[in-house]
């Protein structure tokens, strides 16, 4: 097993080679990873998820522009190609695990951001469906229901297209009441995502999964009073 001080540089490792978009380099410390007993998801989240975060962050401060993304997506998945396998062999799995439908809102074509949350989901288990970018309304209330997803995040970059989430919320809930809707983008804040009649709000990448599993709570919660 690796000290603590050997998991921090192989968790630096891991985070840096996302960062720098280095393929080999995250491969070369995913093996490290296994080798010497570093938690595998501890890893993925700490480290490959954690540098993703860093590159989001980097795209929003302009530093970083599309090719710079999809270079350190590259590296993330390199990654998780070696840690997927030992999470799934040890039994591993994070506290909650859920499915979730994905998609920015009809009329915006902005869809970075949703990919870094879909890329979160990933790296933490979830089952994620991922319906693109300019999704008309009615294809995520068909997705939920085919897929029977606990949550469906939507995303909107632009104060026109986030006009139509309060009834996107509407249809959505028609159809099944109980599931758990999710909103982020630049435009919004909390308060209007309550406003519209959403559950929950991510600001950031970093944080969707962790809202995502407060929502998915509820419902168990919901799900248990009932019985």
């Amino acid at each position: 097993m690796a000290t603590e001080e050997r998991t921090k540089e192989i968790l630096q490792g891991l985070y840096d080679a996302v960062v720098q978009f280095e393929e080999e380099d995250a491969a070369k410390w995913a093996r490290i990873a296994v080798d010497e007993g570093v938690d595998p998801f501890e890893a993925s989240m700490d480290g490959l998820a954690a540098g993703m975060i860093e590159v989001g962050e980097k795209y929003n401060r302009k530093e970083y522009f599309v090719p710079e993304l999809l270079l350190c997506a590259d590296a993330l998945y390199a990654g998780l190609d070696i840690l997927k396998p030992v999470i799934e062999a040890s039994g591993r799995k994070s506290e909650v695990k859920g499915s979730i439908v994905l998609g920015v809102v009809e009329g915006d074509v902005h869809d970075i951001g949703k990919n870094l949350v879909k890329l979160m989901f990933e790296v933490a288990g979830w089952t994620v469906y991922d319906l693109g970018k300019d999704v008309p309304l009615d294809k995520f209330v068909e997705e939920q229901i085919r897929t029977d997803s606990d949550v469906v995040g939507i995303s909107a970059l632009m104060t026109t297209s986030m006009l139509a989430m309060p009834e996107l919320i509407k249809k959505l809930r028609a159809r099944n009441p109980n599931v758990r809707i999710m909103l982020g983008g630049a435009p919004l804040n909390p308060e209007v995502a309550q406003k519209y009649g959403a559950d929950g709000y991510a600001k950031t990448a970093g944080t969707a999964v962790d809202e995502a599993m407060r929502l998915l709570k509820m419902l168990k919660e919901q799900e248990m009073k009932k019985k």
